[in-house]
């Protein structure tokens, strides 16, 4: 997790121990003693408990092409950062009696269309029951229907990627903090992207990363919706009616007019001159107007308050959970 070699740790903690005696350590031949744990945990940015938990995760990473670009080094690193926070969150559901199991809402169904990939986002928000408006806070809704989503920081150049955890138990997605934490918009579109792969049956197809992002935009802007906001079809666009749009459905300005092109809106003619403009003006890295809804998930922090707050658990593993030192964590929530 934090990307250290045997002797890039044993320099940590000033060769207090040395190379060889870690890697009996890691290999199981050596239990280290109290002391050593704690020398270890702090090192490491780990609590003790770490190093007790019994829970086993197996994040299936073959063939995932996104991770296959990053050096075995990041691939480990990020893989162990996963399990620890996801380990961690399914205890605490555990302990809450929280059902965790994830039902594919669109198992079985084909694509063969971008008209297809409109209908399935369309019943999967028939499915959970969210109507055809924006949707306020992409992260937390993936989460309340039991798809973990965890955000990393890499050097790596990707938005996310996704995978499933224990089989085909639980799903998962990994945002990389450091691209999408300043553009709210692109997180939730890569989240959704990432779910089509997850639940939509097209990673053997060769077109399927056009249709996960049809998928995204579908779902963040139904068609029925675009042709309300936009009025019908098109001849021109406004670059303030779109930035209204974006605004309003948490959804790029470059999105919406690929989007108002693939139904029809405006012409091919029309989506080529408009986006060579907006080239012009380096709008395709830096829009002129930014998304301002929050997109993140409390989830995690509200199911730990409850616990504590119900006796479920002691302030003491409430830290554990958290992975913070007991004195940071008391001094940063207030438990009444």
């Amino acid at each position: 997790m934090n990307g250290l070699s045997l002797q890039g740790l044993a320099d940590k903690i000033n060769n207090r121990i040395t190379k060889q005696s870690l890697s009996k350590y890691e290999l199981g031949h050596v239990i280290p003693d109290s002391e050593m744990i704690g020398i270890l945990s702090e090192a490491l940015g780990v609590r003790p408990d770490y190093f007790f938990s019994d829970q086993v995760l197996e994040i299936d990473i073959q063939g995932n092409d996104k991770l296959s670009l990053f050096t075995a080094k990041e691939r480990t690193r990020i893989v162990e950062i996963a399990k620890d926070e996801l380990g961690r969150y399914l205890e605490l559901e555990q302990i809450l009696g929280i059902e965790t199991r994830f039902e594919n809402p669109l198992s079985g169904i084909s694509i063969q269309s971008f008209e297809d990939i409109d209908n399935v986002a369309l019943r999967l928000r028939e499915i959970w029951c969210l109507g055809t408006g924006p949707l306020s806070n992409v992260i937390e809704l993936l989460e309340d229907h039991h798809v973990k989503v965890l955000e990393i920081e890499s050097t790596e150049e990707f938005d996310g990627f996704s995978t499933w955890v224990n089989g085909k138990s639980i799903p998962l997605i990994v945002l990389n903090k450091a691209k999408l934490n300043d553009a709210p918009d692109r997180k939730r579109f890569t989240a959704l992207h990432e779910l089509a792969h997850l639940i939509l049956e097209v990673n053997h197809l060769p077109e399927k990363e056009k249709f996960c992002h049809a998928f995204a935009t579908a779902m963040l802007i139904p068609e029925e919706r675009l042709r309300i906001e936009l009025g019908g079809r098109r001849s021109k666009l406004s670059f303030h009616e779109l930035a209204a749009i974006k605004q309003q459905y948490g959804i790029s300005m470059q999105a919406l007019v690929y989007r108002a092109k693939n139904l029809g809106l405006i012409s091919d003619n029309y989506f080529r001159q408009f986006y060579a403009v907006f080239n012009q003006l380096g709008y395709r890295k830096n829009e002129p107007v930014a998304y301002e809804g929050a997109e993140h998930s409390n989830r995690f922090s509200q199911l730990l308050f409850r616990a504590l707050a119900e006796d479920f658990i002691s302030m003491s593993k409430a830290a554990a959970l958290k992975n913070q030192e007991l004195g940071e964590f008391r001094k940063e929530n207030m438990v009444i």
